[in-house]
C-alpha cells in the first residue's frame, strides 16, 4: 500500500514552498508531527526558507499536557525562547498584537472529523483573525481518521455556537480539518488567505490505521480508535450527571453512574439490535472528574463493524434508554453561569434533545431528522472535498 503523507510530510519536504521569505506562526499540538515522528515545530523552526516567530497553544496546551477545559496564559517556550501565545485563556483567537510579528500561521492538528472537538473552533477563529490582519494561514492536512465516507448529525442552529460547536455543521462531517477550512473559508463574509497543503495518498474509504501514520493521542481523553469511533455518540453524555468514562483508561466508551443499573441498560440496548455495537455490563471508579473516586455501574460500548456502526444514533439512543430507566436519578446539567446555555443544547446545536428526548417515540424522531439534515448538508460539502 502507498504510505499516505500528511501536509506535515509535505511541508517538511517542500518548505521553500510554502514558507520562502515568510515570518512564521505555528499553531499546533503534539499530533503535529511528520511519519518519522519530527515535530512541524522543528520542521518549521529548522528550516532556512522563513523564519519561526512565534508558537500558538489552544487546548491542552501546546504539548499536550493540560487536562480539558483548564485555561493558561502566554509563555515563553523553553528550547526556543519565543512566545507560546495561549488560545485558551483570556483570548481565544490570535490577537492584532501577537501576529505583529508573524506573516502566516502554519496550523497543524489531527482532529476527529467531530463538530464538538475545540481544535474546529480554534481554525475558525484563528481563520478570522488572519483575515482582518491580512496574515496568511497554511492547514496542514490530516486524515479524517473515521473516513471521509460517512456524515451524522443534526446541524448546529444559530445562537448555539460556542468552543463546542463554531458552524452549522452536523455532528460528524466525514472532512479532513483542510476540506473544513475551505469550506469555513468559502462561506465566510470575510475570507483569509488561505493554503491547503494536501495529504497525498489518502482515499476516503480510509480509517485512520489504514494510513500508516503515527497515531499520537489529539487530547489526553482520546486514547485510540476505539474511542474515536464511538466519541460523536457517547460526547453527549458529558451535558448530564452521568460520568462519560473521563478519568478511567476507557473515557469515552464506558458510560455509567452510581446509581445505574449496566447489566439492565445492556439487556435493553443490546435488544435494540443496533448495527455495528454490541453493549456489555461494566464497573469502573473515576480518578478524576464527574463521580470522581466513586464505583459507577455502567455499560461499555464494543464496536465490532466499524462500516456498520452510527455513533450518533447509538449514543442519542443509550442516552434516551439509561434516561427512561433512571428517571428518579438522570439530570441534565445545569450552564456553566447564569444566562447560558446548557452544555447539553451546546454539544447537539438546540435545545429539541433536552426539551422532547423524555417524550415516547422522540428518540427516533430527532435521529430521523438529523439524519435528513445529514444528508442535505452532504451534498454542500461536495464543493470541498479534495480527495475521491
Amino acid at each position: 500500500m502507498q504510505p499516505v503523507l500528511s501536509g506535515a510530510d509535505r511541508l517538511e519536504r517542500s518548505a521553500s514552498a510554502y514558507l520562502d521569505g515568510k515570518r512564521i506562526g505555528v499553531l499546533t499540538n503534539p499530533t503535529g508531527i511528520t511519519r518519522n515522528f519530527r515535530s512541524t515545530v522543528d520542521v518549521c523552526a529548522g528550516q532556512s526558507a522563513g523564519k519561526l516567530t512565534a508558537l500558538f497553544a489552544c487546548e491542552h496546551g501546546i504539548r499536550g499536557e493540560r487536562q480539558a477545559g483548564l485555561l493558561f496564559e502566554d509563555e515563553t517556550d523553553p528550547a526556543l525562547g519565543i512566545p507560546v501565545y495561549s488560545l485558551y485563556g483570556k483570548h481565544r483567537a490570535p490577537t492584532p498584537e501577537m501576529l505583529e510579528t508573524v506573516d502566516a500561521i502554519v496550523f497543524d492538528f489531527q482532529d476527529l472529523g467531530v463538530r464538538f472537538y475545540t481544535y474546529l473552533t480554534t481554525l475558525i477563529y484563528t481563520m478570522q483573525a488572519c483575515a482582518k490582519a491580512g496574515k496568511e494561514l497554511i492547514v496542514l492536512d490530516r486524515p479524517n481518521p473515521l473516513g471521509g465516507r460517512n456524515v451524522e448529525g443534526g446541524i448546529l442552529r444559530d445562537g448555539y455556537q460556542s468552543m463546542v460547536g463554531g458552524w452549522p455543521i452536523p455532528f460528524r462531517t466525514g472532512l479532513t480539518i483542510g476540506e473544513f477550512a475551505k469550506l469555513v473559508n468559502d462561506q465566510s463574509e470575510l475570507k483569509c488567505s488561505l493554503q491547503v497543503v494536501p495529504l497525498d495518498g489518502w482515499r476516503r474509504e480510509m480509517e485512520y490505521p489504514e494510513t500508516g501514520l503515527p497515531w499520537i493521542m489529539p487530547s489526553p481523553n482520546m486514547p485510540t480508535m476505539d474511542t474515536v469511533r464511538v466519541y460523536a455518540g457517547t460526547c453527549l453524555f458529558e451535558g448530564t450527571n452521568l460520568s462519560e468514562g473521563r478519568g478511567t483508561t476507557r473515557p469515552f466508551e464506558m458510560i455509567g453512574a452510581p446509581w445505574l443499573d449496566g447489566r439492565r441498560v445492556a439487556d435493553s440496548m443490546n435488544k435494540r439490535g443496533l448495527p455495528g455495537v454490541t453493549f456489555h455490563p461494566v464497573y469502573f471508579t473515576p480518578m478524576f472528574s464527574k463521580q470522581k473516586g466513586e464505583l459507577c455501574s455502567g455499560v461499555q460500548l464494543y464496536v465490532n463493524d466499524p462500516a456498520e456502526y452510527r455513533a450518533v444514533r447509538t449514543g442519542l439512543y443509550l442516552l434516551r434508554q439509561i434516561q427512561e430507566q433512571h428517571e428518579e436519578h438522570f439530570a441534565w446539567l445545569p450552564p456553566f453561569k447564569e444566562g447560558s446555555k446548557g452544555f447539553i443544547d451546546l454539544l447537539t446545536g438546540s435545545d429539541k434533545v433536552r426539551l422532547t428526548l423524555h417524550e415516547a417515540g422522540a428518540a427516533e424522531r430527532i435521529a430521523d431528522e438529523w439524519d435528513r439534515e445529514a444528508a442535505e448538508w452532504a451534498k454542500t460539502r461536495e464543493a470541498y472535498l479534495l480527495y475521491e
